[in-house]
C-alpha cells in the first residue's frame, strides 16, 4: 500500500501572497529550509545573505537535494534550473519573517516563547513533549534560536498545530524584541538570568533588562512564567508589569512559588514532587539534575496555564531523553575491555550551567573501581572576568567528588593551574589532541562528563567515544576532519 504524499505546508499561492513575491512557476513546499546540505526533498529553500556568504550561490545544490522551490532576492548568477520554480522576494530575510508571520496568522495554535541565560532548549524540548498528549505541537527544532532561526521555526508550523513552543536567544541588547514579536506568544517562559554573554553587557541587570525584552511580544492578555529562585525575579515583574502583563506565574522551589518543586529524589530513581498552582503532582524525571527538574515546574505550569492535560504531561517527562550535548547519557566499550558512561553535555557552557552539570556528575554513581571524570572545553562571552570564571569552578569540582579533570582551550588552562595535581588529567590546547588523553586515563565503570561551549566542538569527542572506532588516531582523524566540515559550514558552504 503506498504511502499518501504529506500535505502542503506552502503553495506558490499561498507563499506569494504572504510575501509579496512572485513565484516564477506553480509550486508547492513540504518544508522550509536554509541550509542546502540538509534540505529534505519537497523543501523551500531560503538562499540567506550572511556577512561571509550568500547562500543565492547554492541554489542549485539545493535544487540537487530535491528542493521544490527556492525563496531569493535575485536570479542567481549560473543558475542552470531554469525550469525550477523560484519565488523572487526584495530581501529573503523579509520573505521569511512574512512566512512566518502568515504561519502564526492562519493558525489557532496557541504559542509559548522561552529564554533564558542557561535551560532555554532543554525546556523548550521538554514542553514540547510535555504537550504532544494534549495535541499536535510545532516546536523549534535543535537551537534555532536566532535571527534566522525564529523566524524558520515558525515558518514551518504547521496549520493544524494546536501548539507552538519557541526557543528564543540572545547575546546582545535588542536581539528578542523583533523575535518576540514575530513569535507573539500566548506564554513566555524566562529559565533564569545568570552570568551569561558578560561580555557584551555591562552588569547582570543588563542581561535581565535584555531578558525581558521578550515580553515586547507576548499579547496583553498573555501570561508571564518567571524563575522564584531567580534573584531578578522582582525585576522581571517589574518588566512585565510595566508592558501591560497582569498574568504572571512563578516557578522554583521557594515556598511561594505558584509551580513549586517540593521534592526531588535522585537516588529513588529522580522522583519529583510537585505542587502545580493547586494541584498535587508525583511523578519520575528522565532528565538529569536539581536544575532540570527546576525548570520542569515551569513546564508543567504552562501546560496547566494552557489548559491541557498535566498527566500526560508528567508521563511524557518521565519518558523522554535529554537531547543530545544536553546530558544524554551512553554507555561505551573501551578499548582494553569494559565500559564507562559518557554524559553529554557538550553543547554549550557558563558558569553557572557548568556548576549544575558538576552536581549531576555527583550525583551519578561510577561502576566498580571507576571514578567521576570531567572533560572541559572553554566558557565564551565572559569578558573581563574570563580568567576569574574559569578559575573558580575548581572549587565546584572539587566539592562535587570529581576524581580527575580534562582539559581544552585557552581559557580552561587556568583552571588546570587552579586544580590539586593529582585532579590534572592533562590540558590540551586543541580539541583534537583530546582523544590521545581520554582514551589514556579512562578505565572500566568511570563516569565522563564532556562540557564546553560549542566553538569548541566537544560533540565531536562525544562522537568519537561513541563510534566503533577503537584506536586513538582514527578517532583523532575524525574529530579533524568533522572540524573541517563545521568550518566549511561557518564559511557558508
Amino acid at each position: 500500500m503506498m504511502t499518501p504524499a504529506p500535505a502542503p505546508l506552502w503553495t506558490s499561492m499561498e507563499a506569494d501572497h504572504a510575501t509579496s513575491g512572485h513565484s516564477t512557476r506553480p509550486w508547492q513546499a513540504t518544508g522550509v529550509s536554509i541550509d542546502s546540505r540538509s534540505l529534505e526533498k519537497g523543501n523551500l529553500f531560503v538562499a540567506i545573505r550572511g556577512p561571509n556568504f550568500d547562500a543565492h550561490d547554492f541554489v542549485d545544490e539545493a535544487f540537487a537535494h530535491g528542493a521544490a522551490a527556492a525563496l531569493v532576492s535575485r536570479i542567481p548568477r549560473n543558475h542552470k534550473k531554469e525550469d525550477k520554480p523560484l519565488l523572487i522576494v526584495e530581501d529573503t530575510y523579509s520573505g521569511l519573517r512574512c512566512l512566518a508571520r502568515a504561519a502564526r496568522q492562519r493558525s489557532d495554535a496557541m504559542r509559548v516563547a522561552i529564554t533564558g541565560s542557561v535551560g532555554k532548549t532543554s525546556t523548550k524540548e521538554a514542553l514540547a513533549a510535555a504537550l504532544k498528549p494534549s495535541g499536535k505541537v510545532a516546536a523549534s527544532l535543535g537551537n534555532l534560536n536566532n535571527l534566522w532561526g525564529v523566524p524558520l521555526s515558525l515558518a514551518r508550523m504547521k496549520q493544524e498545530s494546536d501548539y507552538g513552543v519557541f526557543e528564543i536567544g540572545m547575546n546582545h541588547a535588542g536581539e528578542i524584541t523583533p523575535l518576540t514579536r514575530t513569535v507573539r506568544p500566548d506564554i513566555a517562559i524566562i529559565t533564569t538570568v545568570d552570568a551569561v554573554h558578560l561580555e557584551f553587557f555591562d552588569s547582570l541587570e543588563g542581561i535581565a533588562r535584555a531578558k525581558a525584552e521578550i515580553f515586547d511580544g507576548l499579547r496583553r492578555r498573555g501570561t508571564a512564567i518567571l524563575n522564584r529562585d531567580n534573584r531578578f525575579f522582582d525585576f522581571l515583574v517589574e518588566e512585565a508589569e510595566s508592558r501591560g502583563i497582569a498574568n504572571i506565574v512563578s516557578f522554583g522551589t521557594h515556598e511561594e512559588a505558584d509551580a513549586r518543586l517540593i521534592r526531588f529524589d535522585v537516588d529513588a530513581d529522580a522522583v519529583v514532587d510537585a505542587d502545580i498552582m493547586g494541584e498535587k503532582l508525583h511523578f519520575t524525571l528522565a532528565l538529569p539534575g536539581l536544575h532540570s527538574a527546576i525548570n520542569t515546574m515551569a513546564v508543567l505550569a504552562a501546560v496547566k496555564v494552557l489548559g491541557a492535560n498535566l498527566a500526560g504531561a508528567c508521563s511524557a517527562l518521565s519518558a523522554m531523553d535529554a537531547p543530545a550535548g544536553r546530558g544524554k547519557r551512553m554507555k561505551i566499550s573501551l578499548p582494553g575491555g569494559g565500559a564507562a558512561l559518557v554524559i553529554d553535555d557538550s553543547y554549550n557552557a557558563s558558569p553557572a550551567s557548568m556548576r549544575a552539570a558538576f552536581k549531576v556528575l555527583a550525583q551519578t554513581h561510577p561502576g566498580t573501581g571507576g571514578r567521576r571524570i570531567a572533560v572541559l572545553g572553554d566558557m565564551l562571552e565572559l569578558g573581563p572576568g574570563s580568567t576569574r570564571a574559569h578559575e573558580s569552578l575548581a572549587d565546584d569540582l572539587l566539592a562535587a567528588g570529581v576524581d580527575m579533570v580534562l582539559t581544552t582551550g585557552d581559557n580552561m588552562m587556568h583552571l588546570d593551574d587552579a586544580l590539586p595535581r593529582a585532579k590534572r588529567g592533562g590540558h590540551s590546547a586543541r580539541t583534537e589532541d583530546l582523544m590521545s588523553l581520554i582514551t589514556r586515563v579512562l578505565r572500566n565503570g568511570d563516569v565522563v562528563l564532556v562540557k564546553g561551549s560549542n566553538s569548541q566542538k566537544l560533540g565531536l569527542v562525544v562522537a568519537a567515544l561513541a563510534s566503533d572506532e577503537s584506536n586513538t588516531e582514527s578517532n583523532t582523524e575524525s574529530i579533524t576532519g568533522a572540524n573541517a566540515q563545521a568550518q566549511s559550514a561557518a564559511n557558508g558552504n
